[in-house]
């Protein structure tokens, strides 16, 4: 009998050590880790935002700005790092928001999550590249040793900068984005949880666009353009606490709605 006894015990002792061991980790959903990577990105915009005011706004022309750029290169490189990162960051908070929100209306999420992640490209492929370019260009402009390399230089810069220097830039790093906060800003504030969420992120997305509409057709910098980064920071806080707390989750709404059942 103590033998059988000292067995079962034992038993227990080894799947309550198995249960609860530190090679568990702890669980976390795809709306969660969303949430987290939008508090992140948040972080980000918010570090990168005095270094851009420290480094002034870039000058026009390739030669002035490739001697820009050489003279700010650290910072430079710092904010093209921070930005590359904040881009990526957009990925798991777009996938984040369409599973948190694909119940109210998965049409409207799927073009959500296709004009945030189209945003990530265009903004990694075309703007950062070129700022990258212009950065080790302008690296390679001071330390040129003659005029003729100097020339050289100013030509294979001209392209980077025609591309940093045209309105489509705005497109490709403003409207796409702008877009896809909009239309989760829509359907945010048809659910049930977070309307203040929503509103923030339909004003965002409407002065996006306007602030696009705005360099288009001025072609120069759009003072909206400020706000619209002030508001992107507030609604990125304002989802990321939405989705870590699950607000929008929509297994436990599936679970209140079988729960009378399983009751019955």
């Amino acid at each position: 009998m103590e033998a059988t006894r000292f067995g079962a015990l034992h038993r227990a002792g080894t799947q309550t050590a198995v249960d609860d061991g530190p090679h568990r980790l702890p669980s976390i959903s795809m709306e969660q880790a969303g949430g987290l990577a939008a508090l992140l990105l948040a972080i980000g915009y918010i570090v990168t935002m005095p270094v851009f005011t420290a480094v002034g706004t870039p000058p026009t022309g390739a030669e002035a700005q490739l001697g820009y750029f050489a003279r700010s290169a650290e910072p430079w490189w710092v904010i093209v790092g921070l930005s590359v990162l904040t881009d990526l960051l957009f990925i798991p908070v777009a996938i984040g928001l369409y599973r948190a929100l694909r119940r109210i209306s998965d049409g409207a999420m799927m073009v959500a999550a296709a004009f945030t992640l189209l945003f990530v490209v265009l903004d990694l492929a075309i703007t950062w590249t070129s700022y990258a370019s212009m950065l080790v260009l302008g690296q390679q402009y001071a330390a040129a040793p003659t005029a003729d390399q100097r020339a050289i230089i100013v030509a294979a810069a001209s392209y980077p900068d025609a591309v940093l220097s045209s309105p489509l830039t705005s497109v490709y790093s403003v409207l796409t984005l702008g877009i896809g906060i909009l239309v989760a800003g829509f359907v945010i504030f048809r659910g049930e949880a977070g309307r203040a969420t929503g509103i923030v992120g339909v004003a965002t997305g409407l002065l996006g666009i306007a602030s696009t509409i705005h360099v288009v057709l001025s072609g120069s910098f759009s003072p909206l353009l400020v706000v619209v980064s002030l508001l992107t920071i507030l609604w990125l806080i304002m989802v990321g606490r939405d989705l870590l707390l699950t607000r929008w989750s929509s297994n436990r709404s599936d679970a209140g709605r079988r729960a009378p059942a399983r009751a019955g």
